[in-house]
């Protein structure tokens, strides 16, 4: 009568379809909002604004020397914690975060 019910084309939508309802089932994330995704929250980086190049820390040298050359080459926005946190994290290498 019709088509066997296991042809290789139908295997393959079975497991694509089984991929997607455990894709679409694990929900473990919940509901994200994107800011909740943010490190710092409620900052406001304006399209213009370019960071300065900075030498990566890696954990091999002075923490200290490391934050002074930031605090340093950040001074224009030395009253702006959030700015600082939120780049900050971009001149560490993935040893040293």
């Amino acid at each position: 009568m019709g088509q066997s019910e296991n042809t290789p084309t139908k295997q393959k939508l079975d497991v694509l379809e089984e991929r997607l309802s455990a894709i679409k089932g694990t929900d473990v994330y919940g509901n994200i909002d994107a800011t909740q995704l943010c490190l710092v929250p409620g900052l406001i980086i304006l399209a213009m604004f370019k960071i300065s190049e900075f030498d990566k820390y890696d954990g091999s040298s002075c923490p200290r020397s490391h934050l002074t050359m930031y605090g340093r080459k950040m001074a224009a926005h030395i009253n702006n914690d959030k700015l600082l946190v939120h780049f900050f994290k971009d001149n560490l290498t993935a040893l040293a975060s």
